[in-house]
């Protein structure tokens, strides 16, 4: 029976990933509470665990007992004792383990669905990943193998909650280190990461090892480790870009494949304006403007697109607006071009101080110059307002006159509809006029039986006889003569 019980010990606690010291010092706590159950007047119990021999020796106020004898109630409370304990141990021992693995990459099975969120069972506990945390458009069945990041370990009184994420940019990261070695020996280094999920992710890679060249290691011979990648995240697009200390040749990497022709970088507002051909405008915005929101969150810049007509445009108004500032001249525009103010709405919000600072200027002229961009500012933006207003308006105008139109013609319609109503008349109408048609014919025949014959005398003189008439009344004179028989 010792060994037997060492045998359970020892499965118990490879079982549940718990000290095997702790948990024998837990047996022989629970023990002893049995012990203070079953001899309440016990003052002092004292119970020990041979870790060799696996023999329990007990005594209670000194005097010797045997453990097997103390009933079934103490057997019981000493159950609940270990089982309390145990499952103590074993949530501790799942918070250690899972906090030492946050932030890395576990693989579980979907075990059920709970509102749009998913249970997954991650072997010794189950993790918890929300709707929130799950890429967008992508869907699992129950007991589907899925990768997912350790987000998060909250330890509960109950329960260990481990919250996982598969939209996270850190797991695009810890994707890149299981697929591409170089990566993992830190030859490669990510230094830089923007991410919308389920729909594009921009990665900046940089090596330290100029024999390794860092886009090419990570695209893999023929896209194989790009693709291991992509095809984990159902299709999401990833570009992967060139690290540069440069912030302009970083900046022109990121918008890529769109073609720059000048950056202009201020940094009191931390501001780069591009420029970008016409028929490139598009293709550096990308669709709903991902692909310059993604380039300004791997750079760190607030990135404004422009054409070369709107840049130049915002060089005159600046131009105008420094020049009519008494005191002003040609070197202090081209020192504000260069600081990166390329509008006056730049120079309204840097304020006076970079230009006392950076330009040299007196405080006087710095103010003025600044008032100046302000009151030109206000005025474009209220120029921009009434535009958009005027627009409105055209377009509410418009809208208006074709919900006219099309009443009008609906009204016409309906007329058309009315009319031809009005002609036709109706089953019961038709009936009741066949009725009147039918009775007046009737009343007809009856007055032409009741009314005096004709004379047969002949026609009154001037009386016009009709053809028909006359030769009936031939025929019945011929029929009134008598037969002479030849005689005269």
């Amino acid at each position: 029976m010792s060994q037997e019980l060492l045998r359970i010990i020892d499965s118990i606690c490879r079982d549940k990933n718990i000290d095997r010291d702790s948990f024998v010092a837990d047996l022989e706590a629970a023990m002893a509470t049995a012990i203070r159950k079953a001899h309440e007047s016990a003052q002092e119990t004292f119970v020990r665990l041979d870790p060799l021999t696996g023999k329990i020796t007990a005594t209670v106020d000194g005097a010797p007992i045997d453990v097997q004898l103390l009933g079934r109630i103490a057997a019981q409370t000493a159950k609940q004792v270990i089982i309390q304990k145990t499952r103590e141990r074993e949530r501790g021992s799942i918070l250690e383990e899972f906090m030492e693995r946050r932030g890395t990459i576990v693989t579980g099975t979907i075990a059920r669905e709970e509102r749009g969120n998913f249970i997954v069972n991650l072997g010794r506990a189950e993790g918890f990943l929300p709707r929130s945390e799950q890429i967008p458009g992508e869907t699992h069945a129950t007991g589907e193998r899925v990768r997912v990041l350790v987000l998060e370990v909250r330890e509960q009184p109950n329960q260990v909650k481990i919250i996982l994420s598969r939209s996270h940019p850190d797991f695009i990261k810890r994707l890149f280190e299981l697929e591409v070695p170089e990566v993992a020996e830190k030859i490669i280094e990510i230094k830089a990461l923007a991410r919308e999920a389920g729909y594009r992710t921009k990665v900046a890679v940089a090596s330290i090892d100029s024999k390794v060249d860092a886009v090419g290691a990570c695209v893999g011979v023929r896209g194989s480790r790009i693709k291991n990648i992509v095809d984990e995240l159902g299709g999401e697009k990833i570009d992967i870009v060139r690290w540069n200390e440069s912030s302009q040749i970083l900046i022109q990497n990121a918008l890529k494949p769109a073609e720059i022709q000048e950056i202009a970088l201020c940094f009191e507002l931390n501001k780069a304006t591009v420029v970008v051909p016409e028929d490139q405008l598009s293709l550096a915005i990308g669709k709903r403007g991902q692909n310059v929101r993604l380039a300004a969150r791997l750079t760190g810049w607030d990135i404004d697109i422009l054409t070369p007509a709107e840049y130049d445009q915002h060089l005159e108004t600046l131009e105008r607006c420094v020049k009519s500032v008494e005191g002003a001249t040609d070197v202090i525009v081209d020192q504000l071009i260069a600081m990166g103010c390329v509008s006056v709405l730049d120079l309204d919000e840097i304020g006076p101080e970079p230009l006392i600072k950076e330009l040299q200027l007196g405080p006087d002229l710095a103010e003025r110059i600044v008032e100046a961009a302000g009151e030109e500012a206000i005025r474009i933006e209220e120029e921009r307002e009434a535009a958009e207003k005027a627009k409105a308006a055209q377009a509410a105008a418009t809208a208006e006159a074709a919900e006219v139109a099309a009443e009008a013609e609906s009204q016409v319609e309906s007329g058309f509809v009315a009319e031809e109503t009005a002609a036709a008349p109706t089953g019961d109408e038709a009936a009741g006029a066949l009725e009147l048609e039918a009775e007046a014919f009737e009343e007809a025949v009856v007055a032409d039986a009741v009314a005096e014959p004709p004379s047969m005398t002949g026609p009154e003189a001037g009386e016009v006889v009709p053809e028909q008439d006359r030769l009936r009344s031939d025929s019945d004179e011929s029929a009134t003569e008598p037969a002479t028989g030849g005689r005269t």
